[in-house]
Order: C-alpha cells, then structure tokens, then sequence
C-alpha cells in the first residue's frame, strides 16, 4: 500500500508541483525537447509535448484515461462489495468470474489511466514495480485461500485467470 500511495504522490507531485520529469528530459534532450517553455505545467504532459497536440488531443487523452480510471474503480467496489457480502465465503461471480484478483485488476486500470493522463519517469518507473509486488502478494493470498477451500480454489484458479481476463469466456 505504500508503494501505490507513493505512485499517487509522486504523479500528482509532478502533475501540480515540482516538474521532475521535465527537468530530466530538458536535461538528457536539452534544445531538443519539443516544448516551447519546458517549465510550464502544459509542457510538462509528455504526450502533447511528443505527439504534438492541442485541445483535441487532450480531449481523447482525457476521454481514455478518465474511461480506464473509472472502469477500474467500478472493478475495485464490485468486487469488495461481494468480498464483503460473502461473509468468509468463496466469491466466484461478478468480477471473480472473469479474474481471480479484480481489485488489483481494477487498480491496475486506474494506474494505466493514469499513466495515460500524465505521464512522468518516476510513475512509469514505479508501475511495473507495483504489478509486480501485487502478484506477489496475490501469490501469497492464493495460498491462504486454497488453506481455507482446498480443492474448491484450485479448480477456481485453472478456469479463472488472476489478473486479466479471457476474451469472450468466463470462469
């Protein structure tokens, strides 16, 4: 959790204070970086500094990420809200028919939107760290749940993947 926390504060760090990732491209790329003013806050998104862009850019850029965004908190609530409501037992509908691990699903979507929103060194740096930690811990939670269902869980987890789901099937 600390780590993610700290994914979020490095983004909205740079998004609204201190242009870290600016500094080092204006750095590493010098009169090269394609930014008119590298220090203002509207060069520093990296996609309309790269692709070039205007309004309409910023507009699909905002369109997608806000889509993945939302889509990945609605993920996260519908699967707790079952986790919760199942009371200690085996959860297998809604999200958890198409992954085993919705809720880090559904966070990685929001990290994705908001990678696509604002991009900075230090989140694209962090995002794999992250998905990685995650499946380490989901590892870690498979092994308490097959503890608690035994064979139940094991057939769960050969029909469901963990993170992403399987085109056109469910679990």
């Amino acid at each position: 959790m600390g780590v993610t926390l700290a994914f979020f504060v490095a983004l909205f760090t740079e998004m609204y204070g201190f242009p870290l990732t600016i500094y080092i491209l204006t750095g590493i790329l010098g009169s090269q970086y394609p930014a008119l003013n590298p220090f203002s806050h509207a060069s520093g998104h990296l996609w309309l500094a790269f692709l070039g862009g205007g309004a309409i850019m910023m507009t699909v850029i905002h369109i997608i990420s806000n889509g993945l965004t939302i889509i990945g908190f609605v993920i996260m609530w519908k699967g707790w809200k079952l986790i919760h409501g199942a009371k200690g037992g085996l959860v297998k509908e809604g999200p958890y028919a198409y992954v085993r691990h919705p809720q880090y699903s559904g966070l990685f979507l929001i990290m994705i939107g908001m990678l696509i929103q604002w991009p900075t060194v230090i989140t694209a740096l962090m995002f794999p760290v992250l998905v990685f930690i995650y499946y380490r811990l989901s590892k870690r939670e498979e092994g308490e749940m097959i503890k608690q269902f035994g064979e139940e869980y094991k057939q769960y987890m050969e029909k469901v993947p963990m993170f992403i789901p399987r085109i056109g099937e469910r679990g």
